[in-house]
């Protein structure tokens, strides 16, 4: 017995098994930050489809990622944050150096399948190559696969599918998207009412904005309406085979979007949509202000389904699942960004960005009346930052090693050491 098994196995003792067994379908697009969604007041994009899944559920006002792909998604998957698992950058980058997932980190598909969960991942997996590493997906717990073949082929039109190790046919004329949507929908059929776990994060909408079935021109608004379509279809998908009462769909973003915050230690690029949905379980209509990050989804989805974590391994995230209920839960006091050497903190009240800058956020969640006191030294302010810094000695950064990181993070670093 491995380490995965053992650890999954003791996941399952004692658990109570519920009535009927919640499905989880955990999304996660691809650079897309919280204000470019209608429901997030954006006038520009039309997202009818996201917009009723916040309306009939909740939707919430701040959650973080971190501010570019790869670490968010091992935050996601681990319920870690990267001072854990050494994921700070992007993947094969100074201050990550990697070039898969570790086979041995303990995912939220390893705790679905403890407690006897069917799992499945379709889309961008992005955190090694597959072809070089075929097991490396079935490894960090997912039964079954459909991935795009990162970095080898385009993303949208006549992609490439690895399926369960297997390496594809080019799909001459087929889109990406709705390949990664159909497979999904097929899987969710083929469990006969036995409870399943999907990650599924997209490949919309990360450049380049080809143009899609429904819009010849491309750009962001079109590829963003098009994953809303995506999302609508799904949402049918479930419909149809009479899941959609008893299915937890969880929607977010991986980072801020592309040209418009991703890749910086703001809130712009840490801040992504959070919307959740079940109509079976989750009472709609709510906006909440409750503070949440990537980290939290293992441990709410291991509570949802009556999954309790497994010993012996340090989770970062705290579930949100009773306020997803109705309930007021244990929300957080404080959630965390980080990219390199930069860190990100945010309270209800204060944000600390990543170039050191503290401001009072007020009773304000998008960017807007934000006031810099970064040099004011009024009681609240000093108070603030002596609680700020007193987190994030908890919360490292990565090792310094000034030989190795490129010009930008070793300024980072510098600026990190004189907070």
């Amino acid at each position: 017995m491995n380490r995965r098994e053992f650890l999954g196995g003791a996941a399952m003792l004692g658990a109570p098994r519920p009535d009927k067994a919640l499905n989880v379908i955990v999304i996660l697009a691809d650079d897309l930050g919280a204000r470019d969604l209608g429901c997030y007041g954006s006038p520009r994009h039309r997202t009818p489809n996201l917009d009723s899944l916040a309306r009939e559920g909740v939707r919430f006002e701040t959650s973080y990622s971190t501010p570019i792909c790869s670490p968010s998604r091992v935050e996601l998957l681990s319920g870690q944050y990267g001072f854990r698992t050494g994921w700070y950058n992007f993947i094969g980058r100074a201050t990550t150096r990697k070039e898969r997932i570790e086979a041995d980190l303990y995912t939220v598909a390893d705790l679905a399948r403890a407690r006897g969960y069917r799992t499945a991942m379709t889309g961008k997996w992005q955190l090694g190559d597959i072809q070089k590493h075929p097991t490396m997906i079935t490894d960090s717990g997912f039964d079954e696969y459909h991935a795009w073949d990162w970095p080898r082929r385009a993303r949208y039109w006549d992609p490439l599918m690895v399926i369960n190790g297997i390496k594809q046919e080019v799909a001459k004329g087929k889109y990406g998207p709705d390949l990664h949507n159909e497979w999904l929908i097929e899987f969710m059929r083929r469990q006969n009412g036995k409870p399943f776990f999907a990650y599924y994060p997209t490949t919309l909408t990360h450049e380049p904005w080809d143009p899609t079935p429904l819009d010849s021109k491309g750009g962001f608004a079109a590829n963003l309406e098009y994953l809303d379509a995506v999302i609508g279809r799904l949402i049918k998908g479930l419909e149809d085979t009479g899941l959609r009462r008893n299915t937890v769909v969880m929607f977010f973003g991986d980072n801020g979007t592309g040209k418009s915050g991703k890749g910086t230690t703001t809130e712009l690029g840490a801040r992504i949509p959070a919307i959740m949905n079940c109509p079976g379980v989750i009472p709609g209509g709510r906006v909440l202000r409750d503070l949440i990050d990537l980290s939290d989804v293992l441990p709410t989805v291991g509570d949802l389904i009556g999954a309790p974590l497994p010993r012996g391994i340090t989770f970062d995230g705290r579930s949100f699942a009773p306020q997803l209920r109705g309930a007021k839960g244990n929300p957080r006091e404080w959630i965390f960004s980080y990219l390199a050497y930069d860190r990100i903190l945010r309270d209800q009240r204060w944000l600390l960005e990543g170039d050191g800058r503290l401001f009072d956020c007020g009773s304000s969640r998008d960017g807007t009346g934000y006031k810099d006191v970064t040099r004011s030294t009024e009681p609240d302010v000093v108070a603030a930052r002596r609680r700020f810094d007193a987190i994030l000695a908890r919360l490292p950064g990565p090792p310094i090693d000034p030989t190795e990181p490129p010009e930008q993070w070793r300024k980072s670093a510098e600026r990190t050491n004189r907070k």
